[in-house]
């Protein structure tokens, strides 16, 4: 659906496959999984490469065995948000920025939603609140099942002389334990290579820097007994991402694994996002699609990668589900 959206609407974009190169035999074992899965869903020209092949999509490539995805492609997403804003703007519908939401509360009829500047009334109510959807949704139904955990993922770029090193996407075989995709090399629509992300718990719900915390917020995670058994099984996992965010050697160590040859002098720091992970009660982190549903509200609780790709799929699903409660 994106890409046709993209043609229809004028938007930058490049099909240009990506290689998911495996670097031992534990992961070779993954990646014919995932081979097998890109078949049953209807992959066309997927295929396994050796490590010969590998260099002919991506010559400074490590790897034992590799996969290769030709459907794979980059976009300006920038472009792809302002494009969708203009759409509905143009629509009618109004956008409200900077606005917070202090409560939401149900009248006989309708939902009443109280922002810091304005109220509105709606029949149906939609939450897609990213980082504060569980604060948000814990107006409408009460005690929750899930609580948003935030991740920071910190990029590096690859300077201007490393960045031949990349021809396109290159990723790691993905770890089956967590709802993460690796540290991994994205070529942008604009040239710039990424390298990147980890994923780092963030001490502030929109904390994108190292040194954003807030107490409250941090106290209020590890009262959480979702979270504190996901620390007591991965304590170790989590400190090293603390450390490997702070020290850019071992950051480096990361990215050599996929290409040995880039050394410090190539990465600079580019950045980073939050991830609004969805971790339920028993320490899991849900690492699917997650709804919640009343007979007149339908909140998105967890929307993990590829959202970003799927955007206009998820939109139409849950578009759906609206119109259904009506």
């Amino acid at each position: 659906m994106l890409v046709e959206f993209c043609k229809e609407n004028n938007v930058n974009y490049e099909i240009c496959g990506k290689v998911i190169t495996a670097i031992n035999e534990n992961e070779s074992v993954s990646l014919r999984k995932l081979y097998e899965n890109g078949k049953l869903n209807g992959l066309s020209g997927i295929a396994l490469l050796s490590e010969k092949e590998i260099k002919e999509h991506e010559p400074n490539v490590n790897g034992i065995e590799g996969l290769y995805v030709p459907q794979t492609g980059i976009v300006d997403y920038k472009n792809v948000s302002e494009k969708i804003a203009s759409i509905i703007s143009n629509a009618g519908v109004k956008i409200c920025y900077n606005e917070e939401v202090k409560n939401i509360f149900k009248t006989e009829k309708e939902y009443m939603v109280v922002s810091s500047r304005e109220n509105f009334k709606s029949k149906v109510l939609l939450l897609c609140a990213g980082l504060q959807t569980d604060i948000i949704a814990k107006k409408l139904f009460g005690e929750l099942k899930i609580k948003i955990i935030p991740f920071r993922g910190e990029y590096y770029r690859l300077k201007n002389t490393a960045s031949k090193l990349v021809k396109n996407l290159i990723y790691p075989v993905p770890d089956p334990e967590f709802p993460f995709l690796g540290v991994h090399f994205t070529r942008r629509i604009n040239g710039v290579v990424e390298a990147g992300p980890n994923a780092v718990l963030a001490l502030q719900r929109e904390g994108y820097k190292k040194s954003d915390f807030k107490i409250t917020e941090i106290i209020n995670t590890i009262a959480y007994k979702g979270f504190r058994k996901l620390a007591y099984k991965y304590w170790k996992t989590g400190l090293y991402e603390f450390y490997r965010s702070y020290s850019k050697k071992e950051f480096l160590k990361s990215l050599q694994k996929l290409i040995p040859v880039i050394t410090s002098d190539d990465i600079e720091p580019y950045g980073s996002g939050i991830r609004a992970q969805a971790c339920n009660k028993e320490g899991k982190l849900i690492d699917d699609f997650y709804f919640m549903e009343s007979e007149d509200s339908v909140a998105v609780c967890n929307a993990p990668s590829p959202a970003a790709t799927s955007c206009l799929s998820i939109g139409e699903v849950t578009a759906y589900k609206v119109l259904s409660k009506f």
